[in-house]
């Protein structure tokens, strides 16, 4: 259903974000200004024990500073309760006292079949439950007991059993006025190649219930009795209720549990490879597992596992199946990959899986196991070079070659750049011969003192050759940085723009960080409160070298003593131009890498504009007072020159 954006914000005019947001978050009253309509509180979207999720009713924004979830009151009921947009404009209209539109008949029709087609699944679950203790489901409850599975794990998860027999469940649902069609539309019967009358589709399996983020039963996942079946396991099909490739097994009962602990500890997700290593981990006291219903993981689930944690965790079985496993699921997140989530990987000994580890040394040996994941970059590096012998330079290069073309994948340019750096820094360790690789100590184990061996002499280390060596600092990411520490109000005129910017210098990303933080947690109103956190946060250095640079420039509107509306301006117009530089850039990349697979003049035409486009952004930086490009060796213009 459409609404109308006057509707829409009629609803966002009754209902301030705080309303909406204070029914799930606790706000800090110490750091919140109700007169302000300024709230902080602890993010319900991860775990944290700082509060840095920050709503503010002027705007009706929501944001938060440590995992980038943001939004208005829509997004956040969406993502929240993982309903549709539709459901939650309902939810709020009423909270609102804001009358919904006429509906569309046809849509309130096929929202009626949907109801009813629930209501199916829930009768078809509990007629599978009723038969688990019934006399056919006697072979079933011997297999669960023979895997310890305990009375309490079979209802939690609603575990079921469906008899050996054509029409058992199509019978039951007849009992109960279920029409064949119905039966159909939730893919319980499957219809006669001979065109005699449909049968069930699940006989003789141990049946899994699956649900949708609300806790509706949309699907069931059923496991072979007989070993003779061609499939082990069997899922429903695709029908209007479920979209295997847009839902995980347990979402709805792992993302509460891990929001339930959001704000007292960090609750990682889980990504198991199937229901039994789900249940094994509820066994364990692990409540927050999920797996993928029977397919490659896709995009729709990583998104879905980013909505429920920023760092979702991986766990696969050791064997060479789980191993294959691990890197297929890591080169479909690449591609998809963006700042502020990732995702760690576990492979676990011996080729065993949870269960397996929970039977042999319990909960507290499974618990242990997950706590050793690698980081993404991690796997991919393991993946190509475990067990390998890189001797040659042709080996090296082919080693290269390979790791990078999978960075490639990645779309987010910034975060395909920290990629490649952190290969060139592990590929600069791999090959560094072994007299470096040992910390730089001598045959004898002792510290060497000389330059190649140990570190720079006092003088060396103090000179304008050691100091000036470190990358170049772009002015404007300079000058946004400082003008953000010496006036912090600005923070709050666009906090979602500003805590998102993608910047190039490694510095001066530990610098926007670590004010990210200081606004999360103390939200300074004046430049010496923002710079003395700063230097309690190691920032020191690098605030006197930009500081240095800004003030040799004449760059005043950066400084705490410049008048607030001028350092606004200021501000954005480098923002401005960061933007549009950076998107720019990013086209450049994306043509091309175009044009790497194929030759167009058409690309050579467009490669040429986006140049031209670079060219005036330039021109226009250094007609504002204070961007110009600045080199460190240029010297000072004489007094001619000046005039």
């Amino acid at each position: 259903m459409r609404f109308s954006p006057d509707f829409l914000d009629e609803i966002r005019a009754r209902l301030p974000i705080s309303t909406v947001v204070g029914q799930r978050v606790n706000f800090d009253p110490k750091k919140s200004n109700v007169s302000r309509g300024d709230f902080w509180g602890c993010c319900p979207f991860h775990g944290e024990k700082t509060p840095s999720f920050h709503c503010e009713d002027r705007k009706g924004r929501y944001h938060c500073f440590g995992c980038g979830a943001s939004g208005d009151i829509f997004t956040f009921v969406t993502e929240i309760d993982g309903i549709q947009f539709p459901e939650a404009v309902e939810r709020l209209a009423n909270q609102a006292g804001v009358r919904m539109p006429a509906r569309d008949k046809d849509a309130e029709r096929q929202e009626k079949i949907k109801k009813d087609l629930y209501d199916v699944m829930s009768l078809a679950a509990s007629f599978f439950k009723s038969k688990l203790y019934a006399q056919e489901g006697a072979l079933a409850r011997s297999y669960l007991e023979g895997r310890q599975m305990p009375k309490a794990m079979i209802d939690r998860f609603h575990i079921g059993f469906s008899p050996d027999a054509r029409d058992a469940l199509k019978d039951a649902l007849i009992a109960k006025d279920i029409s064949l069609k119905q039966m159909e539309d939730c893919g319980l019967v499957v219809a006669a190649d001979d065109g005699t009358a449909p049968y069930d589709r699940f006989r003789n399996r141990i049946m899994f219930p699956i649900a949708d983020l609300r806790g509706r039963i949309v699907a069931f996942g059923g496991r072979a009795m007989d070993k003779n079946v061609r499939a082990k396991y069997l899922n429903s099909p695709e029908t209007v209720l479920f979209h295997k490739g847009k839902m995980l097994y347990n979402a709805a009962t792992a993302r509460k549990a891990a929001q339930a602990k959001a704000q007292e500890s960090s609750k990682p997700i889980y990504v198991v490879e199937g229901y039994m290593d789900v249940i094994a981990m509820a066994k364990a006291g692990v409540d927050t597992a999920v797996a993928p219903l029977g397919t490659a993981l896709t995009e729709d689930q990583i998104a879905l596992l980013w909505r429920m944690t920023p760092d979702p965790v991986f766990c696969f079985d050791g064997d060479d199946a789980g191993v294959h496993a691990a890197f297929r699921a890591a080169e479909r997140i690449l591609p998809v990959l963006k700042a502020g989530v990732s995702a760690r990987f576990i492979l676990l000994p011996g080729g065993k899986d949870p269960d397996d580890i929970v039977k042999n040394g319990g909960a507290d040996s499974l618990k242990v196991e997950l706590s050793k994941s690698i980081p993404l970059a991690e796997l991919l590096w393991r993946k190509y070079t475990f067990g390998q012998q890189f001797e040659t330079p042709e080996a090296r290069a082919a080693l290269e070659r390979e790791i990078k073309s999978v960075i490639f994948t990645i779309k987010d340019e910034s975060l395909r750049h920290y990629y490649l750096q952190d290969l060139r820094d592990r590929l600069r360790n791999l090959f560094r011969p072994a007299f470096f690789k040992n910390n730089g100590k001598n045959y004898r184990g002792k510290r060497s003192t000389n330059i190649i061996g140990g570190g720079p002499s006092a003088s060396l280390a103090n000179s304008n050759l050691v100091k000036n060596s470190t990358s170049f600092i772009p002015l404007r990411e300079a000058a946004i940085l400082m003008t953000l520490a010496s006036h912090p109000e600005l923070w709050y005129e666009d906090f979602e723009t500003l805590a998102k910017l993608e910047l190039q210098n490694p510095a001066l990303i530990g610098l926007h960080r670590a004010m990210l933080e200081i606004m999360g947690e103390w939200q300074p109103d004046d430049a010496n409160a923002m710079m003395k956190l700063l230097k309690q946060k190691g920032q020191e250095q690098i605030l006197n070298r930009i500081h240095d640079l800004l003030k040799n420039l004449g760059f005043r509107c950066a400084f705490a003593e410049a008048p607030i509306e001028d350092a606004r301006e200021a501000l954005k117009q480098a923002v401005y131009l960061h933007l549009r530089a950076h998107n720019l850039h990013k086209r450049l990349r994306d043509i091309e890498a175009e044009l790497l697979e194929k030759s167009d003049s058409s690309m050579f035409t467009l490669l040429g504009d986006v140049k031209a486009e670079l060219e005036k952004t330039e021109a226009v930086e250094a007609l504002i007072d204070g961007f110009g490009r600045w080199k460190e060796d240029e010297s000072e213009p004489d007094e001619s020159e000046k005039q």
